[in-house]
This record gives C-alpha cells, sequence and structure tokens, in this order.
C-alpha cells in the first residue's frame, strides 16, 4: 500500500470544510492488512496543514472551524477554562483525556457514544472500565448547557477537551473544526474490535488503524499520547512471567531490564488491581518527545510500544521524533486532527444531547 498524504483543506472564512488529498506512490488504494511493506514517505518532515480551495469538492455537512462563532462563541473558552481548572486539581486529567478521545473516536467514530451510560453500553466493556475524564466532559457541558443551551455537542467536548489538554501538559496548540453531532448508539460488544489491545503485534495495529482511515504514520504519531498517563499493571503483565515462589521475572527481552525491575518492584504479582505505573518513567506529566527516546532505550511500556522498533519505517520515524520534539508536534497536530474526524456525524445525524450520559429520547 502506498503512503497515503491526509491534509486539511480549508476554502475560505466563511465555508470551510475537512476533506482529503490523498497523495498514493503507486496510484493503489490499499485495504491496510499488510504492515511492514507499507512505505512511508519523508512527507512526514514537511507535513503541514494545507490550505486548498477544495471544499466545493466535499459533499454535505462537514466540520469546520469556528462552527460556534455565532451560536455559542465563548465555547472553546468554556471548555479550556474547564480542562484548566480541573488539571490543577488532578494532573493526571490530560492523560485520561487523551485516552478518552481514542476510545470513543475508535468505537462509532468521534460522537460520545462512550460517554453514554446503563445496561451494555460501551462503559460496560473491560477495556473501558479504567478509563477516566468523564466528570471533565460533563462539567464543561453543564456550564456549556447554562450559557448556549442546546448547542454544543458531547463529542465536540471531548475533542476540544483533549485537544486543550496536551496544549496543558505542554504540548502544542493546534486548531481543529467542530460541529460532531452525538451518537445514539452505545453498544458494550462494539468496543474490542474496535481498540488496540496492549499486546497488538505490529500488524494487528497496522489494521485497526487503517480501519479508522489512519496511516502507519500516524500510528506512530498518535502512540505519542503515551508519553502521558498511567496504566494498570495487568496491561504489561504479559511481558513477566510469575515463578514457583510467586515472583515475576521478564521474559519478554526487548525491554530494558533495570526498566522491568522498576516495573516489578511498582507491579509484583500480588499487586491490587488498582496499583497503576506512569506510561512515561521520566516526564510523566509532560506532553513532550520523550515516549520516542524511551522507546530508542527499549522502555516502552506496552508490547504494542515496542512493536514500533520492529520496522525499519517506523523505527526511522521513532529516531526522527525522539530527536526533534517540533517535528513531533507538528505531525501531532495533523494526526490529531485525523483521529478526531473519524466517523463523525455531522447535519442531521445524531443529535445534541443535554447531558452527554444520556440520549434525549
Amino acid at each position: 500500500m502506498g503512503y497515503k498524504d491526509y491534509r486539511l483543506i480549508t476554502k475560505d472564512s466563511t465555508s470551510r470544510c475537512l476533506s482529503r488529498t490523498i497523495s498514493e506512490n503507486n496510484g493503489v488504494h490499499g485495504g491496510g492488512s499488510t504492515g511492514h511493506d507499507l512505505l512511508i514517505s519523508q512527507l512526514y518532515k514537511d507535513r503541514k496543514i494545507s490550505h486548498a480551495q477544495q471544499c466545493s469538492r466535499t459533499k454535505g455537512p462537514s466540520l469546520s472551524f469556528n462552527f460556534y462563532a455565532a451560536s455559542c462563541p465563548t465555547a472553546e473558552l468554556l471548555i479550556r477554562n474547564t480542562v484548566s481548572s480541573s488539571t490543577s486539581n488532578d494532573p493526571s486529567i490530560p492523560g485520561k483525556l487523551l485516552r478518552l478521545v481514542f476510545h470513543d473516536c475508535f468505537v462509532e467514530g468521534c460522537d460520545a457514544s462512550l460517554m453514554l451510560q446503563g445496561n451494555n453500553t460501551e462503559q460496560n466493556d473491560p477495556g473501558n472500565r479504567s478509563v477516566g475524564g468523564f466528570s471533565v466532559i460533563e462539567s464543561a457541558k453543564r456550564v456549556l448547557e447554562f450559557f448556549c443551551p442546546g448547542t454544543v455537542s458531547c463529542a465536540d467536548i471531548i475533542a476540544l477537551a483533549s485537544r486543550d489538554a496536551v496544549e496543558i501538559a505542554g504540548g502544542p496548540r493546534i486548531q481543529i473544526p467542530t460541529g460532531r453531532r452525538d451518537g445514539m448508539v452505545s453498544v458494550a460488544s462494539n468496543v474490542r474490535p474496535n481498540i488496540a489491545d496492549t499486546i497488538f503485534t505490529m500488524d494487528e495495529m497496522v489494521k485497526l488503524f487503517s480501519t479508522k482511515g489512519l496511516s502507519l504514520l500516524d500510528l506512530v504519531v498518535l502512540s505519542g499520547a503515551h508519553t502521558i498517563g498511567t496504566a494498570h499493571c495487568n496491561t504489561f503483565r504479559g511481558r513477566f512471567q510469575e515463578d514457583s515462589n510467586g515472583k515475576l521475572r521478564l521474559i519478554d527481552q526487548t525491554l530494558d531490564s533495570s526498566y522491568a525491575n522498576k516495573l516489578i518492584e511498582q507491579c509484583p504479582a500480588d499487586a491490587l488491581p488498582s496499583v497503576t505505573v506512569n506510561n512515561d518513567p521520566e516526564t510523566s506529566m509532560v506532553f513532550d518527545n520523550q515516549y520516542y527516546r524511551n522507546l530508542l532505550a527499549h522502555k516502552g511500556l506496552f508490547q504494542s510500544d515496542s512493536v514500533l522498533l520492529n520496522d525499519d519505517s517506523t523505527r526511522k520515524i521513532v529516531e526522527d521524533f525522539a530527536n526533534d520534539q517540533n517535528l513531533f508536534f507538528e505531525n501531532w497536530g495533523v494526526s490529531f486532527m485525523k483521529l478526531t474526524s473519524v466517523g463523525v456525524k455531522t447535519g442531521d445525524e445524531g443529535e445534541i444531547r443535554r447531558t452527554c450520559a444520556a440520549t434525549n429520547a
């Protein structure tokens, strides 16, 4: 499969849209289950947001910048203030919000389906039981319903809050389009086939991301989200084995032994299920490029992190991001916009919920 270069296309200040310009090395639009034969162009070093007047090619309603300029002009400020205040009280909030947006967008698209409560909803899947940040989204929603009732979707709040969380944690300030609408469906059985597992191989990661319209480059960039946040012991327990004395020993030789020993100290065999460790052992609360430096030092927490070094193409990108934080930040902006545009509902689709935990019906 050839390299796909997706760019953000904007028309003008009054009519803007999110479109895709696809550049493929061999003119083949692949399905994405191959993996190591994917070609990565060095264009990621010059990956910029492209402004071109091609919106006329897009049919139907779409996301747009400043979507709430007339209907709720202070929407983004109110959301940012909520995230900032919540982070001041709990520094783990940025990591929680990043995980929340990934788990929401990968299942049913970015439509806040993960926020819905009830029997057999997405929140009931074991992979989502440790997801946090819901209270921050609900807090922002309450404020927005006071100032702009029935206007701002929970889906947009999630996208904007996670965008702001990255900047508050030290990452880049980026703009993303809005206009998402809230979904009506949330089913637990839809979760497992659509979210990444920490034991995934490279091929499994590539296949999953491809089904969301995300390239191999996006996979490497978005994996950088693991520069903040925490993880429960069971998410990386498979890299260790318990001996007859109830002690853990390292069996995954791709992991640095000294780092492995620290993980064993933090997560012994009898650790409580609630115990967590930092995704990034060096700068756990800062959104930076340390994740990629950790990978090169064989200190990637998850197996799905370490596999990025197994492919020559992805390893080269890891090396470049480890050496150039600005390069990572520039690419983050593009890939994050793609992530938060996965499967969006716009126009007459879905609804604008009054509260994020339940549909209006």
